[in-house]
């Protein structure tokens, strides 16, 4: 299969899983076809796929009607995107406490639906005086791109960002601000949203993240500066959701506290480029 053949799919959802190792088995059967990670806990399932167009649909599919899912899968939006490079090497499916951890204890976002806002309506927020835009992401991923105007919080690790909201909202509450954020895919500003809905603090949040505002907004250039990274081996798109060419190294270079990522990201790599000799060698083979 060439690599201009694989589609990425991005998604996630906040619902009740009581068998969580039973639906995680059920995934690994439905994702034998795909390359990608898949996490599944009790709050959900959160995960990032690549295959052919026909492999994803049949999962997009298979995941909104088998029977064994009782329907609980409907309705999920995928984000999709093309690939250059192949973004994974294999299918990895695990079971965890939570598709995604915000470092405070109790947070529900099932059932929360947070307040989006549209990519068209967002563009008006990036200028509006009296709102805060918030990247919802790693200091690297910023560092690589974001919304103009938007607020860089400086954190190294999304459980971080709850301390950095705890010790800013005073300030913007007495100045009459409204809070806004985004993030890559949308499930990092769900989570935090129904952390803060608890505490009676409404926030607004970009409908789908940045990928999806690439997707709708053919202008999107002139709300973004740089590039978006992207957890695989892609590294980072453009507004058009199209491969840049950066290279982990230009990512995180530089950074001693990033350093780790680095050399996973290398490991990756290196892994990637001996299954492709592997894969030219058997082609080559009599």
């Amino acid at each position: 299969m060439l690599s201009s053949d694989i589609l990425h799919d991005a998604f996630y959802k906040f619902i009740d899983i009581a068998d969580v190792e039973g639906t995680a088995s059920t995934l690994r059967e439905l994702t034998a076809e795909l390359t990608g990670s898949l996490l599944v806990a009790s709050e959900g399932i959160n995960g990032t796929l690549a295959g052919t167009a026909a492999a994803l649909d049949a999962f997009q599919g298979a995941l909104a009607t088998d029977p064994r899912f009782e329907g609980r899968f409907g309705g999920i939006a995928f984000k999709r995107s093309p690939c250059v490079t192949p973004p994974f090497q294999r299918m990895k499916v695990h079971s965890r406490l939570e598709i995604l951890p915000l470092g405070v204890e109790g947070v529900n976002a099932v059932g929360h639906v947070g307040l989006q806002v549209p990519p068209a309506q967002w563009r008006a927020l990036l200028d509006d005086p009296n709102v805060v835009v918030i990247d919802n992401r790693n200091h690297f991923e910023v560092r690589l791109g974001r919304f103009r105007n938007a607020v860089d919080p400086m954190v190294r690790n999304f459980r971080d960002f709850p301390a950095y909201l705890e010790g800013q909202l005073p300030a913007w509450q007495a100045e009459g601000k409204q809070v806004a954020m985004y993030c890559t895919g949308g499930i990092r500003c769900e989570k935090t949203s129904a952390w803060l809905h608890e505490r009676g603090v409404p926030v607004l949040q970009l409908e789908g993240g940045v990928l999806n505002y690439f997707a709708q907004m053919p202008d999107a250039k002139r709300d973004w500066d740089g590039e978006c990274f992207v957890f695989d081996n892609r590294i980072a798109l453009d507004t058009r959701l199209q491969e840049t060419g950066t290279t982990a190294d230009q990512v995180y270079a530089g950074n001693p506290d990033d350093a780790w990522r680095l050399r996973r990201a290398q490991r990756l790599a290196s892994a990637a480029e001996a299954e492709e000799d592997s894969s030219g060698s058997e082609k080559r083979s009599p």
